[in-house]
């Protein structure tokens, strides 16, 4: 235990080392706890269950609705869109400079965030087809599907957004969050048909994205901005889920009538200021706490891995689930989530869910790379030296 102890801090202390000492590492911090609390909600709340001969998602929050906070604490998609725009915008500002064009930054970044995607694809294509020749109900094939590929819609989103950069870096929150306002008045004042929401898939999470290009521009550089953010979202998520009717629920409950994420509901919007806020107030600290070379280790580690985490974790959570099924139902894997006895139960799984995702990383880490070509091994941008942090942003 003594050597492996010592081996970890000898990494940890070369990754830190490593590290351009003008690096912001609260930006890599922020991001890191963003995904990681997108997967580990996803692996609390989301349940596949047995219905006959077909298999369906269920959710505690749908027989328990009191836990909704549950949802606030892992819901933390909008702190991954301010990081985005920042970096983003920052990123942008540093092509121009050194006279990139626009297509060619465009490409380099959209190919670090498409490139996993391919062996997603390519798996679930050859598991569809499986499933569908050998009768599978289609109901359960869709599910599966929809399950595996639901993190698909956000990196749509958040590729048109990052091509959008030029357009917005300059944008004033204000008015994304006003479309977002008006669509929820034409949809749930006026009886506008639901397909207008569609609209607040690009405004709600835009709203943000062009607070991180205010973050790159210093216009968040006091904590004064960081408070207003958070009491404010705060103040008008609560006023809006008590007054107005929406969901307490920051996450997709299977069955509800109105969800505040598909597409995203004012309350959604303001609810994600408040945490852009209090990612705001948190910069100071984590800068000191990524001081910590083992800290920053772990951060620096999820980066590099940052996108094949997120596509890979629904299919971790199924791939443990069917591999287990013929033991029997286990309590908080296979059974009903309708009690705190599921609560309990659930817990320890995740822990699981985390060794199947470390497998499906293992095997398909290197398209996160290089798209599953061999090739000469080079230094992150997480730990590069040899160039300054502004050339080119982190994997997104």
């Amino acid at each position: 235990m003594t050597r492996l102890t010592t081996a970890i801090r000898d990494t940890a202390a070369r990754i830190d080392a490593a590290t351009p000492a003008h690096r912001d590492r609260a930006v890599d911090a922020l991001r890191a706890l963003a995904v990681l609390g997108v997967v580990l909600g996803h692996w609390l709340v989301t349940a596949l269950v047995a219905d006959g001969r077909t298999l369906r998602t269920a959710s505690p929050l749908q027989h328990m609705p009191w836990l909704a906070p549950v949802s606030w604490a892992f819901q933390t998609l909008a702190v991954f869109f301010l990081v985005g725009g920042h970096v983003a915008t920052r990123s942008y500002a540093s092509a121009r400079q050194r006279g990139t064009p626009y297509r060619r930054w465009l490409h380099a970044r959209l190919a670090r965030l498409f490139r996993p995607v391919v062996a997603v694809l390519g798996l679930w294509t050859v598991v569809t087809l499986a499933l569908l020749l050998s009768d599978t109900e289609y109901a359960t094939v869709r599910t599966l599907v929809k399950l595996a590929l639901s993190p698909m819609w956000f990196l749509l989103v958040f590729a048109a957004l990052t091509a959008a950069t030029p357009l917005v870096a300059r944008l004033h929150p204000l008015w994304p969050l006003a479309v977002v306002l008006h669509v929820d008045v034409l949809r749930f004042g006026l009886g506008a048909p639901d397909g207008l929401g569609l609209l607040n898939l690009a405004a709600g999470w835009l709203v943000p994205y062009t607070l991180g290009a205010a973050w790159t521009r210093g216009e968040l550089e006091g904590r004064t901005s960081g408070w207003v953010l958070l009491g404010g979202g705060t103040a008008a998520t609560a006023a809006l889920v008590a007054s107005a009717g929406y969901p307490a629920a920051m996450a997709g409950v299977p069955g509800a009538e109105v969800s505040n994420l598909n597409p995203p509901t004012l309350a959604a919007v303001t609810f994600g200021l408040a945490q852009c806020g209090l990612a705001l107030l948190l910069r100071d600290r984590l800068r000191r706490t990524m001081r910590r070379p083992l800290a920053w280790a772990a951060v620096a580690l999820v980066n590099l891995s940052a996108m094949t985490v997120f596509l890979w974790h629904q299919t971790a959570l199924m791939a443990t689930t069917a591999a287990l099924l013929p033991t029997g139902p286990l309590p908080g894997l296979h059974t009903v989530p309708d009690g705190l006895g599921w609560v309990a139960a659930r817990l320890p799984w995740p822990a699981v869910f985390a060794l199947a995702l470390v497998v499906c990383g293992a095997a398909f880490r290197s398209w996160e790379r290089s798209g599953g070509r061999r090739r000469r091994t080079r230094p992150s941008t997480v730990i590069r030296t040899h160039r300054p942090m502004t050339e080119r942003a982190p994997h997104v």
